[in-house]
């Protein structure tokens, strides 16, 4: 299964991240939590930086506004993701032709959403 990083990730089970990486699991995705407090969350490492993941990663799924995004756009680009999805609340237009011409694919969408219509892995 793919892996996907989920940037803005939180133990706080309230939280749409922490839903995501739950639903993700439960679905059979390899899951990468990023943040920088760092601890565990649904039993998995959370890694503090994305310049700290070293393995081949399909998704970033952003759980962070669009005022933090484009300090981390040149960590993103560097991790090669096939794609990023900007849920609800973190769109940012401004970062698209960016990623678009590092060969990222960008996608508008809500991840639990994707995950509860089985449209995740659809072709974009």
């Amino acid at each position: 299964m793919a892996k996907v990083v989920v940037l803005g990730a939180s133990d706080n089970p309230e939280r749409m991240s922490h839903q995501a990486i739950e639903r993700l699991l439960k679905n059979g995705y390899q899951v990468i939590p990023v943040s920088p407090k760092g601890g565990e969350i649904s039993g998995l490492k959370v890694v503090e930086a994305l310049n700290q993941i070293v393995e081949a990663v399909d998704t970033v799924t952003m759980y962070i506004g669009p005022d933090r995004q484009g300090a981390l756009l040149s960590d993103i680009v560097a991790l090669k993701p096939r794609r990023v999805i900007f849920n609800p609340g973190g769109e940012n237009p401004a970062l698209y032709p960016q990623l678009q011409q590092a060969g990222i694919a960008v996608q508008e969408a809500c991840t639990l959403v994707l995950l509860s219509t089985r449209q995740f892995d659809a072709p974009l």
